[in-house]
Order: structure tokens, then sequence, then C-alpha cells
């Protein structure tokens, strides 16, 4: 059965950043989404998070075709399409580190990832770094990934957190080792639900109180997208900011699919 979701997403190099690391794909008959932020050495940070991307686009492409998407009553801890999810992560990581390896001017480059797929009633979820995945539902705003960063380690009060001198540095990224712990995640998906991805260039911009506003205020996900990063601009645009928005649709509704973003990100499809 055809997921019923609506997907838009913009990226923006920001203020300060010469270029912009960030990568995004999305696939609406597929229901994948995935957001990555690259880092280090010269061109390192784009090269990885476009591998992140395209590979795990591609190694989730054939399986999930013939894959049933409905949640079974298993002994299983996760259904079989996030656990394919995580295998899909895991090559990305393994094509990035060998090339890191193999290639002197993209040695430590890595990349932040957070990878989701979205069923007829759930979503698996796969991330690595501090790119987050955060849910509307209703008017409050839950943050469901768990930053892999040593501001969270720490587990500071938010006011020590906001000035802490160490915040951007994180603790597992794709690519930097042969090996990498991913997190994953299943969660119970709502009709009109609004599921938020986005880089770090956006929440150290904004607070979470910030992101709801205008989520909350504007019913058109394009136009959300657009105020998101007019709003980490405006406060600064100290880094590269992207965001995914997807809102699973009730029966009936149809999805607003703006033009330009077919035509940017349709190579996808």
């Amino acid at each position: 059965m055809r997921n019923r979701v609506e997907m838009v997403c913009r990226t923006d190099k920001g203020l300060v950043r010469e270029r912009n690391e960030d990568f995004l794909g999305i696939d609406n008959s597929a229901g994948i989404v995935v957001l990555a932020d690259g880092m280090g050495g010269y061109e390192g940070g784009n090269v990885a998070s476009e591998l992140a991307v395209r590979t795990i686009m591609k190694e989730l492409a054939h399986p999930l075709k013939t894959l049933c998407r409905d949640k079974p009553h298993t002994n299983h801890r996760y259904h079989s399409a996030t656990m394919l999810l995580e295998q899909a992560v895991l090559k990305a990581n393994q094509i990035i580190h060998e090339m890191a390896m193999t290639q002197f001017h993209f040695q430590q480059m890595g990349t932040t990832v957070v990878a989701v797929l979205f069923h007829n009633n759930f979503i698996s979820i796969a991330h690595v770094g501090d790119s987050r995945l955060y849910r509307l539902r209703g008017n409050k705003l839950r943050q469901i990934t768990k930053d892999h960063s040593l501001l969270e380690e720490l587990d500071l009060e938010p006011e020590q957190a906001r000035y802490f001198p160490n915040k951007n540095y994180i603790t597992r990224a794709l690519g930097i080792d042969q090996q990498v712990n991913i997190e994953i995640q299943e969660d119970n998906i709502l009709p009109q639900d609004i599921y938020l991805l986005c880089s770090d260039g956006l929440t150290n911009m904004l607070d979470d109180s910030d992101m709801q506003k205008i989520l909350c205020n504007t019913h058109q996900l394009d136009q959300a997208a657009k105020l998101l990063i007019e709003a980490a601009n405006t406060k600064g645009g100290k880094d590269n900011v992207s965001v995914i928005l997807v809102r699973p649709l009730a029966k009936g509704c149809k999805p607003h699919n703006p033009f330009w973003l077919q035509r940017i990100f349709g190579f996808f499809q």
C-alpha cells in the first residue's frame, strides 16, 4: 500500500559557511526521508553527507518494494523494515570509512545522519550524531532522537548547556570508524502528526519553543520549512541549516507538493 504522507525539504548554507555540507533525500512513494550533516577535510563533509544519503536510499529502494510494511505481531524486537534501515546505514558507514582510508584528502571525513521510514501506522528511525528528529502532535513538539554529543552525555542544566564551549562536539558519526553504533527506534504515528528532521544549524539557532510556534502557526509544510530556515538565519545563521517536514495524511487528504521541490529532489524518486 502506498504511504500517504506529505513531504517537503529545504536547505541553506547559512550566513557564515562558504559551502553547504548538508545533504537531503526524500522518496514519497517509498516513505523514506534522510538528512545528513557532513564534516571534515577539504570537501570531505559534503562528500560524506552525500554518500550517506545516496547509499541509504539505494540500499532501501529494492527491498522495500517486496517487504510487507504492516507491523506484524512477532517476538522480534524490531520490524524487518527497521532492520533493513539499520543495515543501510551500516553500509553507508562502510563506504564512507573506506573512502576516508584510501583517499588522503578525505581523511577524517564523516557525517551525522537521521533516517526515517514511514509505514502505514508507525515509523522506523535510525540516527547517528546530533541531527535530530522531532514530532509535533497536537500543539506539543517532542524531540524523538537523543544527540550523540559530549553536551548530551554531560547532562547539563539548560542554562549551562547554552554556554557550553564544546556544544558541537559529537561522540558518534558515520565514516570515522570501521564500526558504528546506530541508534534505532520505532514509534506509532497518527494522521496530521508533523515530523521534523533537521541539522544542528537549526537547533543551535532556535529553541524548541521557537520551532514549535512556527509549526503550530503554519499549515503549509513548504511555508513552515521556509520560515524555520529564515528564523535560523535571522538569529545568526552560523551553520548550514536543513529541514525535512513530513505529515502523515488521513484518508481523503491530498498532499501539497510544490513543483520546485519535485524538480530539485526528484532524482531520489
